[in-house]
């Protein structure tokens, strides 16, 4: 699908918006309590499944929160945006406009990080420092892995994945989106199985901020246009190479 220039689509972002904002009302009222029973009742149950005679799945869920795990993540990622651009019918500079959307897509993350970092204040530690003898996967292997974070809120893993399948879902169309948004679900979910994050975390933090920030950029001309801009540049700096 070629970069293209689309109208502001209004009444999507506000839908949208409206979204985001009712995840936040439903987690910060007090006279609603879904939020912490899904918590309470994800982590409690999930916690005590890593224990010494389940030896294999507490091996798999530490596996999956150690680093070579978040490489091969990437990894998969970047087979999905591969995938999205052979898809492209478009042949014409295929790679280097793929390449523009790929470096908007960067940016966008980039910026929205800082703005959620400067943005919200609220914080909160990971279940297994809230609660008093839990089990800890990196008191059950011998090996690297995540168990704890001092702050779990919002899940960045969750809202950089989020944000991912955001866009591939716009600039390749709904089967490539439909694979990311699954990928999501497999990919956030190790953290919370570890007992890192909360599951409110990814599905009410990380999924509010996407739901309120991003179709300000993808459901407006403002993403495609700035890929459009950094491919134009592109193509223009491979024009000047000398090429034999």
């Amino acid at each position: 699908m070629p970069v293209s220039h689309p109208s502001i689509s209004l009444p999507r972002t506000l839908f949208y918006n409206l979204l985001g904002i009712a995840l936040v009302l439903s987690w910060w009222s007090p006279n609603i309590l879904i939020w912490e029973y899904l918590d309470d009742a994800i982590f409690f149950t999930t916690n005590a499944w890593l224990h010494d005679a389940n030896t294999l799945w507490v091996a798999i869920v530490a596996l999956l929160n150690n680093r070579l795990f978040d490489v091969g993540s990437m990894l998969l990622l970047l087979g999905l945006f591969v995938w999205a651009m052979a898809r492209d019918p478009v042949r014409e500079h295929r790679l280097l406009r793929w390449g523009g959307i790929g470096i908007t897509m960067l940016l966008t993350a980039g910026l929205l990080n800082r703005a959620v970092r400067y943005a919200i204040s609220y914080t909160h530690p990971s279940p297994t420092l809230v609660y008093d003898n839990t089990n800890l996967l990196t008191d059950l292997v011998d090996f690297s892995t995540k168990a704890v974070s001092s702050n779990s809120f919002p899940g960045d893993h969750g809202m950089m994945l989020m944000l991912f399948t955001a866009f591939l879902w716009r600039f390749s169309g709904r089967t490539v989106g439909l694979v990311s948004a699954l990928c999501v679900v497999i990919l956030s979910a190790p953290r919370i199985l570890g007992g890192a994050h909360w599951f409110s975390d990814v599905y009410m933090g990380a999924l509010a901020i996407s739901l309120v920030a991003l179709p300000w950029v993808l459901c407006t001309p403002v993403a495609p246009a700035v890929a459009l801009r950094i491919t134009d540049i592109l193509i223009r700096t491979k024009q000047r190479l000398p090429i034999a």
